[in-house]
């Protein structure tokens, strides 16, 4: 599988599969909650709360991890390795925003919603029809 095809891969994952996990570091020791995604090409970007720990946590090390897909007992997902960005700037929340984000904020406005944007550093394809994961490092 050549990197375009592998990149083609990911995208269609997160397009099918936007809700997955993301997993921090704080204090050595992981937590990891559900998010939705989308996707700038393969950088994945969520919205949570300013308020939150996780903020907190990767203020702390921005290293996280997410896996997405997984459907299935042999359906494809993906795990991947990256650093985050936090983002408030009023366009990129206005990009990102969705309706079903009225549970949780006011609107793209809202002083407390930031967005995270997950700059990927490694990804690994797991069962793919290939016989081994297939990884792409950034």
């Amino acid at each position: 599988m050549n990197q375009e095809e592998f990149k083609q891969k990911i995208k269609d994952i997160v397009d099918s599969n936007p809700i997955g996990t993301l997993s921090t570091v704080s204090q050595n020791k992981p937590n990891a909650r559900y998010m939705y995604f989308q996707r700038d090409d393969i950088t994945l970007l969520t919205a949570t709360s300013k308020q939150t720990h996780k903020v907190d946590e990767i203020e702390e090390n921005p290293n996280v991890h997410v896996l997405l897909g997984y459907t299935d007992w042999d359906s494809p997902y993906i795990e991947m390795q990256g650093t985050i960005k936090i983002r408030d700037k009023e366009v990129i929340k206005e990009e990102f925003w969705q309706d079903m984000m009225k549970h949780w904020f006011t609107g793209p406005d809202d002083p407390d919603l930031i967005i995270l944007e997950i700059q990927p550093t490694a990804f690994r394809l797991m069962n793919s029809k290939e016989k081994e994961p297939v990884t792409l490092d950034m």
